[in-house]
């Protein structure tokens, strides 16, 4: 007789569902817009996929690390965050400033326990999922967009350093190096960059 055991859902699919979850908690996705806050997008996709790999992978600080390409002591921060203090501080106005490590980590593992009680019912979560993809025009391409120029200085004079980071992230097919060749400098902030491409590949699919 063969014995199957529970299929794991695919890490990068469920770390996506965990960021929804945690977007929906914050306010959602207007929300993050309205106030400028696409700049935590790269440290709360960070935090959510540490939180699955641990959790359901069973991987270590040092194995988190190398996969997410962020540091031991970041995951430990992550780890050791405290998910009610979380709630109540994002419950007020938080800056840039507030929102460290800890903060991401805590949101992300509230996120995670919803996830896994169930509470991201099938229809709620296609309907926040398809808010996120209309606010950044397509979260995974963002996300990785944002992911990748973390550390940049703004503004952003010329495509070179821009193309070079953003090498190897595909958008519909098409890379980004190639896209941010295209695009007018500078570049003052990321949210601006986010729109600039979103626009450019709408230019490039017909829309």
């Amino acid at each position: 007789m063969v014995v199957v055991g529970p299929v794991r859902e695919d890490p990068d699919r469920l770390a996506m569902r965990v960021f929804m979850k945690a977007i929906e908690i914050l306010g959602g996705p207007r929300k993050l817009i309205e106030y400028r806050r696409l700049t935590w997008l790269p440290s709360l996709m960070e935090a959510c996929y540490a939180v699955v790999l641990r959790d359901l992978y069973h991987k270590s600080n040092e194995e988190i690390a190398r996969e997410l390409g962020i540091t031991e002591q970041t995951v430990r921060n992550i780890m050791s965050s405290d998910e009610e203090a979380v709630l109540k501080k994002i419950k007020g106005e938080l800056t840039d400033e507030d929102f460290k490590t800890h903060v991401a980590g805590g949101l992300a593992k509230l996120a995670w326990r919803e996830v896994r009680r169930g509470v991201d019912e099938h229809a709620a979560f296609i309907e926040s999922s398809r808010e996120a993809l209309e606010a950044v025009e397509g979260p995974l391409w963002a996300i990785r967009t944002l992911m990748a120029i973390k550390g940049t200085d703004f503004p952003i004079e010329g495509a070179d350093a821009l193309a070079e980071r953003l090498r190897g992230i595909e958008a519909y097919g098409v890379d980004l190096a190639d896209v941010a060749r295209e695009l007018e400098y500078p570049i003052r902030t990321p949210a601006e960059l986010l729109r600039k491409l979103a626009e450019r590949l709408r230019g490039r699919r017909g829309g």
